[in-house]
């Protein structure tokens, strides 16, 4: 009776009950942005097409800093010394395979879930919450500025980590725009840097870890703080 008297009042305004309800979960340090239909069920069509509409009105923006690529790249060196194949998600110009590929000499493609992925050289259009089973235990390197961008961060971080060697690592971007006060229906995903550690050992069930916390050489200046967090899948 509440909901139809909704629906009545929001029609006389020319607004109809009919679509997702997006709710916010929230806890200390922590977002989550649910999106359910209205038997409660996750509005998977609503999730990609905000992403996609988000990816096309950002198509010219280009968030990754070559500078940190290369450093990462020094850093990966050391850690999988014949690194021969990585990946890299939610990469919308393909600029991060493009600089891997360029200071470690190796196979790198990226995805991308809208289908401007074909605009761009290696880069598909992909969900980065499924893996293609030849990645599964097949890749030396994941990387992603876009972890913001995950409706679901426990099956999304799984499921990268499913693709790793043993030893390889995730490297994960965290900014200020990473944390709560950062997260929107495009960005649904938001955590403060301090509580990252705790939450992928939680979701890791003794698969993997956090090896350390690296501050980025270079930020943009109206970032408060630009780090990355290494996750290595254990032996």
């Amino acid at each position: 009776m509440v909901t139809n008297f909704l629906k009545n009042t929001l029609k006389r305004f020319g607004y109809e009950l009919n679509h997702i309800t997006q709710v916010k979960v929230e806890m200390p340090g922590y977002v989550l942005y649910n999106f359910l239909n209205q038997d409660g069920s996750f509005d998977y069509e609503r999730y990609r097409g905000l992403q996609e509409e988000g990816n096309k009105r950002k198509i010219s923006l280009v968030w990754v800093i070559e500078e940190n690529i290369e450093f990462l790249s020094g850093y990966i060196k050391k850690l999988v010394p014949e690194a021969r194949f990585g990946l890299c998600h939610g990469t919308r110009r393909g600029k991060e395979q493009e600089w891997f590929k360029k200071y470690l000499s190796c196979d790198v493609i990226g995805t991308e879930i809208s289908n401007t992925a074909q605009e761009f050289p290696d880069t598909i259009q992909w969900d980065f919450h499924e893996a293609k089973p030849e990645w599964i235990g097949a890749v030396d390197f994941i990387y992603s500025n876009s972890f913001d961008h995950s409706y679901d961060p426990e099956k999304c971080l799984n499921t990268w980590m499913s693709c790793l060697k043993p030893g390889g690592v995730c490297i994960v971007e965290h900014s200020s725009l990473h944390a709560p006060k950062g997260t929107s229906a495009l960005d649904p995903f938001g955590a403060d840097l301090f509580l990252m550690p705790y939450l992928i050992v939680s979701w890791s069930q003794g698969k993997y870890g956090v090896k350390e916390i690296l501050q980025a050489p270079k930020k943009a200046a109206s970032l408060e703080q630009l780090h990355f967090i290494v996750i290595q899948k254990f032996p």
